[in-house]
């Protein structure tokens, strides 16, 4: 069973749909790695390249509110660098007591907070941009094609393949439960236990789980043995870019050297 509700892929007919994987790959990789270098504290340089994440979230055709949404369920896990503000030396902003400690906020650390905030939630629209417009086995044989570690590329493509069999194994988990479950429409009646049972009853869901999905792992690599599998995922060989595609690709690197250029300047 295929778990639609999974697959980040939008079918769409946009440019970037039909530009070729391993274009969009090397750009986004590009890009990524232009705004972890870029200096902090440059604004105007962030909202430039948000801008152009924008733009092609629209021309992309999938809706600016699936990049909104699915970048927002990032947002919490820059709370890792939420200590720099109070730990990096300079000017104090603010400050305030919590029981025997004092707390200092200084200017520089909330600059350093702000700005690897901005950028990581950058960096996941574009991941999140490459993911929705390309489908996920093309990705693999891009990366391969860009000649990225052969043991790297068969995590991935595992890891990809056994989400899916991993939700495939919890939906029939909850399928089962809601079939022994019984309601009733008296209020009365409260269905479902105390919250320790519920807790009890969801520790043997899980635990029920990863032995049904280890053993399910372990019949599908034998079945895959079983038909030549030797780590290598083998598919149709990649056809020569056309020549629009070198076109993005380079403008799109031009652009990018351009930024960091600026970036360059504007620090100094």
């Amino acid at each position: 069973m295929h778990i639609h509700f999974l697959d980040p892929y939008q079918i769409g007919g946009s440019v970037l749909h039909q530009t070729d994987a391993r274009v969009k790959l090397t750009l986004g990789l590009a890009f990524i790695l232009t705004t972890a270098l870029i200096p902090d504290g440059l604004w105007r340089l962030y909202f430039l390249l948000l801008a152009l994440v924008l733009s092609l979230e629209i021309i992309s055709g999938v809706g600016l509110d699936y990049f909104l949404k699915r970048s927002t369920l990032a947002l919490p896990f820059i709370l890792a660098v939420f200590p720099l503000i109070f730990t990096i030396p300079g000017v104090s902003f603010f400050t305030f007591t919590f029981g025997p400690w004092d707390f200092s906020a200084s200017i520089p650390g909330l600059v350093r907070f702000a700005s690897i905030g901005l950028k990581s939630w950058i960096s996941i629209q574009i991941a999140i941009l490459l993911t929705a417009t390309t489908p996920f086995p093309d990705i693999l044989t891009a990366m391969r094609a860009l000649r990225f570690p052969r043991l790297l590329v068969m995590i991935f493509g595992l890891m990809w393949r056994y989400l899916f069999v991993f939700a495939d194994e919890t939906m029939r988990l909850l399928r089962a439960r809601a079939a022994r479950s019984g309601a009733s429409g008296n209020p009365e009646f409260q269905t479902g236990g105390s919250i320790s049972w519920r807790a009890r009853t969801a520790g043997g869901l899980a635990g029920n789980l990863f032995v049904r999905s280890l053993e399910r792992s372990e019949r599908i690599y034998l079945a895959m043995l079983a038909r030549g599998y030797d780590g290598e995922i083998r598919s149709l060989p990649q056809g020569k870019m056309e020549g629009s595609n070198w076109f993005i690709l380079g403008f799109g690197g031009l652009v990018l050297f351009l930024v960091l250029i600026l970036s360059l300047i504007m620090s100094i």
